[in-house]
């Protein structure tokens, strides 16, 4: 191999790496700095930004790699909804509101794990429609601290 290709290929590795540790530090302050309505905004955008990824490997990429990467971006959906999302909710608050949303997060978390194992693209959609009518009406809530603070409990 010529060095010049070497060197290029080095520089574009040093430049991967430099953006993605940008990026990660662009996110740790986001979330350092966010307040919890934002946090919960990045919450939802972060669980579907893993479905349409597994959706894309699920409908476009063939061979162990995809189904690892659809694997990997399922997973991180059930993490953020089960361990996010979830974990949010104050089920000790006087209304079934956390308890149903609980209901409903645990429910997406099974048909991912449908979807994943049958390669079932319409529980893929079927979630990140229920999430896209969760994220707007939490964007509706949180555009309004006084209906917030009165909905502290609901993700």
């Amino acid at each position: 191999m010529l060095p010049m290709f070497s060197t290029f290929r080095t520089m574009t590795a040093m430049n991967q790496h430099s953006a993605a540790v940008y990026a990660a530090v662009n996110l740790e302050t986001a979330v350092l700095s966010a307040d919890p309505r934002r946090l919960l905004l990045m919450l939802f955008d972060g669980a579907l930004v893993a479905l349409a990824t597994a959706s894309y490997h699920m409908t476009h990429s063939t061979g162990p790699t995809s189904v690892a990467k659809k694997g990997e971006s399922i997973s991180k959906a059930i993490d953020i909804i089960g361990n996010g999302l979830k974990v949010s909710l104050d089920l000790e608050f006087d209304n079934e509101l956390p308890k149903q949303l609980a209901a409903l997060y645990d429910y997406m978390c099974n048909r991912l794990l449908h979807a994943n194992l049958k390669n079932d693209k319409a529980a893929l959609e079927e979630v990140r429609h229920l999430l896209d009518d969760l994220k707007g009406a939490w964007e509706e809530i949180a555009d309004d601290p006084a209906v917030f603070s009165a909905n502290r409990m609901a993700a």
